[in-house]
């Protein structure tokens, strides 16, 4: 078994230390994506809950297409909001990124994360 950590183009650099996933192969390929947000590539935080649900999936999409993967391949999501209100924002965004698929799930409501300007974030396995 190999682990090879990776920061794809297309997904704003770490902002501390931590990869933005890991993939783990062997006889089948395991990818971990820590925790993404609504940070654009360039580093700006995107205003406000939409937008910022948006973008982290942007960047979970960038980072699965830059294993070879896509929604498909997911099969946990770990989601934290802080605002009970987006819960219908990110349902609606799910459905445009997962459309029938049904992916193992936890979501959790916070208190805050890492920047008091989150309010989204979203982690994930994937699998080939």
């Amino acid at each position: 078994m190999a682990v090879t950590f990776s920061n794809p183009a297309g997904v704003h650099a770490p902002a501390g230390r931590y990869s933005h996933a890991a993939l783990v192969e062997g006889a089948s390929r395991r990818l971990v994506i820590s925790g993404q947000i609504g940070v654009a590539p360039d580093g700006t935080v995107l205003p406000g809950g939409e937008d910022q649900i948006r973008q982290a999936l942007a960047n979970l999409g960038a980072i699965l297409a830059a294993h070879g993967m896509g929604p498909a391949n997911i099969v946990k999501l770990g989601v934290f909001l802080t605002d009970r209100g987006l819960i219908p924002v990110w349902r609606a965004e799910r459905e445009k990124l997962l459309g029938g698929l049904a992916p193992a799930s936890t979501l959790l409501i916070v208190a805050g994360l890492a920047d008091p300007r989150f309010v989204f974030e979203i982690e994930a396995e994937a699998i080939s």
